[in-house]
């Protein structure tokens, strides 16, 4: 069965973006490519009212540059729920903490496609448990392609596979252009706001 997807691309102004983006603080000269994701802006117009679902794409993610603003629908959620204690093998599902990570480079998402993977450092997941529970580390946390029956994340944020390839070649081809020979080595920083 095709995963729940919204039936038009996220609206936010460039300038409406920026506006959240304020509290962060983000130099743009040093970083002029930013991946913004946005946890729950479907929220209250796609799956059970009010909830941030898991398994669906009810989430927004948005590349920013000085020359381009676009959206894209994704997901910033596992796909499912597994819960779990410590930091082995019975850990539980990951969810990104909202947050500006500075940890994302080009590189192949599982050795397979280009991606923008968790490369350069930590970041902190809340854990499903009982209670939930934070932990802190390299987990893989990438934002890649989803899948048309699930969204292929267990922690990733991940984008419907119907708008993958804009998405990859527009982030590529900004970084290229502000970053030139440097664009692979180059951290992309990558924004998670929570919606209301």
């Amino acid at each position: 069965m095709p995963t729940i997807i919204p039936d038009s691309k996220p609206r936010l102004s460039a300038s409406e973006l920026h506006e959240l983006l304020v509290p962060f603080a983000i130099d743009r000269e040093k970083y002029p490519l930013i991946v913004v994701g946005y946890r729950g802006y479907y929220k209250k117009t796609m799956g059970a009212p009010g909830i941030n679902d898991r398994g669906i794409y009810d989430d927004a993610i948005f590349i920013d540059t000085p020359s381009v603003t676009a959206a894209y629908n994704g997901n910033t959620d596992p796909s499912k729920f597994r819960k779990g204690k410590g930091k082995g093998a019975k850990k539980g599902m990951a969810v990104l903490k909202p947050g500006a990570w500075f940890v994302h480079q080009f590189a192949l998402h599982k050795g397979k496609y280009l991606a923008l993977c968790q490369r350069a450092g930590n970041v902190t997941v809340i854990r499903d448990g009982n209670p939930p529970y934070e932990d802190t580390g390299s987990f893989g946390i990438n934002i890649h392609r989803g899948g048309y029956n699930t969204t292929s994340s267990e922690g990733c944020q991940t984008i419907h596979p119907s708008q993958w390839g804009s998405f990859i070649e527009l982030v590529k081809d900004q970084a290229q252009r502000y970053y030139e020979d440097k664009w692979k080595s180059t951290i992309v920083p990558y924004i998670l706001l929570e919606g209301d």
